[in-house]
């Protein structure tokens, strides 16, 4: 039986590693703009958060996702990811 690999990545706040699909992700396209990628498959830098509200108000708090994604994130981009959760 061959083994499926399952791709991991790290939480930019909580540094833990969990399966792409448990995560979603943030990305600062070629243009400048903060999207939210949910198909995970969108061009430009990304960062990427668990769908969890404290994980998202620490990032808010401590705008660790404007240091990861080198621009100002717009506070609509926080509020549109606490409604996902």
């Amino acid at each position: 039986m061959k083994n499926v690999k399952i791709p991991m990545r790290t939480c930019v706040v909580t540094n833990e590693k969990c399966p792409k699909k448990e995560l979603i992700r943030v990305v600062r396209t070629p243009e400048k703009e903060i999207i939210i990628d949910e198909k995970g498959k969108a061009n430009g830098r990304g960062a990427y958060l668990k769908l969890d509200k404290d994980v998202i108000k620490k990032a808010r708090d401590s705008k660790i996702l404007e240091k990861h994604l080198e621009v100002k994130v717009p506070e609509a981009i926080y509020d549109e990811l606490e409604k996902m959760c």
